[in-house]
């Protein structure tokens, strides 16, 4: 039997963790097990937690009683397999648990992709984004050179694609200028970016962030208009406004909306980064807050573009902010259960500047 680490963390209490080492079943005809090395950990990551009950991420990779593997973008190899399509020795990209190995049932299998089958997963979410599961080494070489920025960056930049393609698709509410609450983080970076960068999107793009990351973001120049928490009133209140927060922090949203009042056209809530601000909003003017749910719209572009398009939009718009920004975010690694479960909890504690991105690996000497 496979040995195995998890970081468990409380669903309830998320500064609970602990470390879990425990072998794996045996696994059954179709199934495969792989050895998770590397994986990103940023503030996206404690936005699956906040909404694993509520969106269902609880659910990839369930634990026992109130405990919960948090979900995960890495890299992995195939140890075993019981599966005549997947080999050993093959290299995998997708959404793993914070986790040394897990299983995974391959099924519609490509070239360069799998699905995992498992019974449990049918009912999940966006399953063709989360159970979805790269081959790389069936994919350009370029592709398998960015194993970290791909960890790091490709699921947040490609949220942030995401986003932009539905602000353009909803010709941006009638909005005159686009606020990105947590515009440090990698998501509201990568959206600013691409936002900024289109040269046929005239809305002013407004960044709200911190003073310790105000330099960080001013050195992308990707924002207009940087405004630091507290300072909201800086905000131009006379324009339609789209508002998109990656931040979760109610008292943000309601200084926001009672500042611009019906002028927020769009309200979207996106991640959690000020995670311990959340809460209900209440009644406020302007555009109700809504969640974003990212695999609505890709769902959308699979039938206007056809499968894949979106993505693939998405996987270039990396590409080119990871140039942009490959010599400004230092990556630091985080090797073992015990220092990984440490970065956890500086991520929880907004420890974590915008600047450095954090590679992480269960298995000790990694790197």
């Amino acid at each position: 039997m496979t040995p195995c680490t998890e970081l468990w963390v409380d669903r309830s209490n998320f500064r609970k963790t602990k470390i879990v080492n425990e072998p794996l079943r045996s696994i059954d005809n179709g199934e495969i097990v792989v050895a998770i090395d590397k994986f990103g950990l940023t503030a996206n990551n404690v936005s699956y937690a906040v909404s694993g009950d509520f969106i269902g991420y609880w659910k990839f990779y369930p634990a026992t009683d109130n405990w919960g593997k948090v979900t995960v973008w890495g890299c992995a190899d195939v140890i075993e397999s019981r599966s005549d399509d997947i080999a050993v020795g093959e290299r995998l990209y997708g959404f793993f648990p914070m986790s040394s190995h897990t299983i995974l049932q391959p099924g519609k299998v490509r070239d360069d992709s799998f699905i995992d089958i498992a019974p449990h997963r049918k009912e999940l979410p966006g399953t063709g984004l989360y159970s979805t599961y790269r081959r790389t080494q069936n994919e350009p070489e370029i592709v398998q050179q960015f194993e970290n920025e791909r960890c790091l960056l490709f699921p947040l930049i490609a949220t942030g694609y995401v986003l932009y393609d539905y602000l353009i698709d909803n010709n941006f509410f009638g909005a005159e200028q686009v606020v990105i609450g947590s515009v440090s983080s990698k998501t509201g970076f990568g959206l600013a970016t691409l936002l900024h960068d289109d040269p046929n999107v005239s809305q002013k793009i407004v960044g709200v962030t911190s003073e310790r990351n105000a330099g960080f973001v001013d050195s992308l120049g990707c924002c207009d208009q940087i405004v630091t928490y507290g300072n909201e009133t800086e905000i131009d209140p006379s324009v339609p406004t789209a508002y998109v927060d990656m931040s979760g922090d109610v008292k943000l949203t309601q200084a926001l909306h009672n500042h611009v009042k019906e002028n927020i056209v769009e309200s979207s809530m996106v991640g959690a980064s000020h995670w311990e601000e959340g809460g209900k909003a209440g009644e406020l003017p302007g555009a109700k807050p809504t969640f974003f749910f990212a695999p609505a719209q890709i769902a959308k572009r699979e039938k206007d573009w056809g499968p894949g398009v979106l993505m693939m939009k998405a996987m270039e718009a990396t590409f080119t902010i990871s140039g942009k920004v490959k010599n400004i975010i230092q990556v630091e690694w985080s090797t073992g259960a015990e220092a990984v479960d440490q970065s956890w909890h500086n991520l929880l504690d907004n420890k974590v500047p915008g600047s450095v991105g954090i590679m992480a690996s269960l298995v000790s000497g990694k790197e």
